[in-house]
């Protein structure tokens, strides 16, 4: 994995009950869009296709773990762009850029095959 001693630096920093939400979350991306590079960008693990960082997590200051779905660092042309995600998981910053917030493992868990439905189809679009 490229990265993995940055993953693995980021990782050894966090809090447990953070670790425990981050791991699940890393786990849940990964399961759902094989094949991404993960590595450390904006100081956080992020996701990337074909080199554009896609899914990047983050730490808030109230403990939550923050979970960004974008098309890339560059804003895009979003005319015509439509993607639908469930309105109490998703907060969307832009047409093209949503960010969703967990404050624990076990709400990551209780919204597991949503989470991996969105990422899965998020990572099809370009």
């Amino acid at each position: 994995m490229a990265g993995a001693g940055s993953i693995d630096a980021f990782l050894v920093a966090l809090a447990p009950a953070q670790r425990a939400t981050v791991d699940r979350l890393r786990a849940l991306v990964k399961a759902s869009a094989p094949g991404l590079e993960e590595r450390i960008k904006w100081n956080a693990p992020s996701f990337a296709k074909d080199d554009i960082d896609r899914i990047t997590l983050g730490l808030e200051r109230d403990g939550c773990i923050r979970v960004v779905i974008h098309r890339g660092a560059k804003a895009k042309d979003v005319a015509g762009f439509a993607f639908e995600a469930p309105s109490d998981l998703v907060r969307w910053a832009a047409l093209d850029r949503g960010v969703m917030r967990f404050a624990s493992v076990a709400e990551v868990a209780s919204r597991e095959n949503e989470i991996s439905d969105l990422v899965r189809r998020w990572m099809e679009i370009d």
